[in-house]
């Protein structure tokens, strides 16, 4: 069993975990502008990963370049991983491959402790792709309290590279944003992206 076996019904179960799914959990979320570098790419990539419309186009086109954002605006100090293994619990299903991962650890060599952030990039399918993405949640939680770098939060986000959902994992609970975003509000996407890293960003 992977990642990709869970659906939300079923990881809600096999892990008890409680669900919210009533608030908007970036209401207080400010913005953050885009570089024009990722402006231009975008002006460019938007028509160029819909005409092509598969999962490949939008993660390579859309997502990759705003998590590199994220990244320079937090100037390398965090780690970003694309279609990396992530076994962390076989036994339980928490094993398979991650779309991307972000670490708060600087070691980009392989994924280190705090794993902070899980995406599950999608064609279409944004419901279809919360439950993959909280098993993922899930064992970045384990695999940080297994290496005792344990965060409060773990962030997730199923995207399709021109709309994002956002989640959060709190012990056993898992907070659904009830909001969808879009890439033309790309401003308040980087702005949820750094939020788990706010204090580096102000500091």
């Amino acid at each position: 069993m992977a990642y990709s076996d869970f659906s939300l019904a079923k990881v809600k179960n096999d892990f008890g975990l409680t669900l919210d799914e009533t608030r908007n959990l970036f209401a207080e979320t400010e913005g953050v502008l885009p570089s024009e570098r990722l402006k231009d790419l975008l002006i460019d990539y938007i028509p160029l990963a819909t005409s092509i419309s598969t999962e490949k186009a939008r993660s390579e086109f859309l997502i990759a370049p705003i998590l590199a954002e994220v990244r320079r605006l937090l100037n390398n100090q965090i780690s970003l991983f694309s279609g990396n293994e992530f076994n962390v619990e076989p036994a339980r299903g928490l094993q398979g491959f991650c779309d991307y991962i972000i670490s708060g650890s600087s070691e980009q060599l392989f994924i280190n402790a705090p794993v902070i952030t899980i995406f599950e990039a999608k064609k279409e399918d944004i419901i279809g792709g919360l439950g993959q993405c909280v098993a993922a949640m899930l064992a970045a939680q384990s695999f940080n309290q297994n290496r005792g770098n344990e965060v409060d939060r773990i962030y997730g986000a199923v995207t399709t590279g021109t709309n994002w959902k956002f989640l959060i994992l709190e012990a056993a609970t898992v907070y659904i944003d009830r909001i969808e975003y879009y890439i033309k509000e790309v401003d308040k996407i980087l702005g949820i992206l750094l939020q788990p890293f706010q204090a580096s960003v102000e500091s």
